[in-house]
């Protein structure tokens, strides 16, 4: 059986407000499941796109994520200062990777290595906005994860937190983490950690061979020094 394709007509956009967020007012035409139409009105912020950043060291088996004070939380009665994945808007003309390695330099000063989409274009709440998210994986290297980093034009205060993958899992099960893309991410970690971790051996293997078949200068001879005098 063939379902029938509803559709729905963006008829008319009003601006309402606009600064950080944007809101439209949207008259909307829509078809109805059990036939027929309805027209509605309804408001829509809008502010772009998003990536959130997983950024793990396969050989230390760590995760980096940044702790910072959340206004919406805060709004919404709960404890603001949350540990999450490192994110931020992509920029027009930015693809989800390159605002996921400028971002990550950014909030953390850490350099995104490898950097792929591992989920895209994740609607954030699509009953009010038109915002959408995509998760990328890249690895780092822990050793140099540390400090308070963030745009002090935006008013950013962010540290970076390290914690082991188990404590990563740990903190999404026990509610700690409530940030649901970052839960995303942890989930996807824990399904594909044994296939990075193989990834990272082979792309040891691979480099060390490298430097094994690296040509070897050979020793230079030994330099004649002439006797000092009166020997």
């Amino acid at each position: 059986m063939t379902r029938k394709k509803l559709e729905a007509t963006v008829r008319k956009v009003t601006p309402v407000y606009k600064g950080f967020l944007t809101i439209n007012r949207y008259e909307i035409e829509k078809d109805l499941h059990e036939g027929g139409k309805q027209d509605m009105t309804w408001l829509i912020m809008e502010r772009g796109n998003a990536v959130g950043i997983l950024a793990y060291d396969p050989g230390a088996d760590k995760v980096v994520l940044v702790n910072e004070m959340r206004p919406g939380i805060l709004a919404a009665g709960d404890y603001p200062y949350t540990d999450t994945l490192p994110a931020g808007g992509i920029a027009r003309g930015e693809t989800p990777v390159d605002a996921a390695v400028r971002e990550m330099k950014e909030e953390t000063g850490l350099d995104l290595k490898g950097g792929r989409i591992i989920h895209d274009r994740a609607y954030v709440s699509a009953g009010g906005t038109s915002e959408s998210i995509s998760i990328v994986f890249g690895a780092i290297d822990i050793s140099k994860a540390g400090g308070i980093h963030g745009n002090a034009d935006e008013l950013e205060n962010i540290k970076t937190t390290v914690v082991s993958s188990a404590e990563f899992m740990a903190m999404i099960k026990s509610g700690e983490i409530n940030d649901l893309k970052t839960m995303v991410a942890g989930y996807w970690l824990m399904e594909n950690k044994p296939a990075l971790q193989m990834e990272y051996a082979k792309s040891l293997k691979e480099e060390f061979a490298k430097e094994a078949d690296a040509p070897v200068a050979p020793p230079k001879p030994p330099q004649f020094r002439p006797p000092a005098p009166g020997m």
